[in-house]
């Protein structure tokens, strides 16, 4: 089984990948509707917002949870190399 290089979701079945290409390496929630992956500013607002809405945190603590999480993904790496 694949995990998502940008957000870390588990992808099981084909509606788990965008356009339900297998071959991608990055799930559905971390494409946009093209089927391309989404940037790192991009990927950080959804993963902000999904934290703000599933753990009920503030912007700036969602935000810096989401950075944490990020920095551990491989598709984000380079983002963070710099900043370490």
């Amino acid at each position: 089984m694949k995990v998502c290089i940008s957000c870390g979701m588990p992808m099981k079945n084909a509606e788990d990948y965008p356009l339900k290409d297998q071959s991608k390496d990055y799930c559905v929630h971390c494409s946009r509707a093209d089927g391309s992956m989404q940037s790192f500013e991009e990927k950080k607002k959804s993963m902000s917002e999904f934290i703000m809405k599933t753990q009920g945190l503030d912007s700036v603590v969602a935000h810096k949870a989401a950075e944490e999480l990020m920095r551990k993904l491989p598709a984000w790496k380079q983002c963070f190399s710099n900043n370490n």
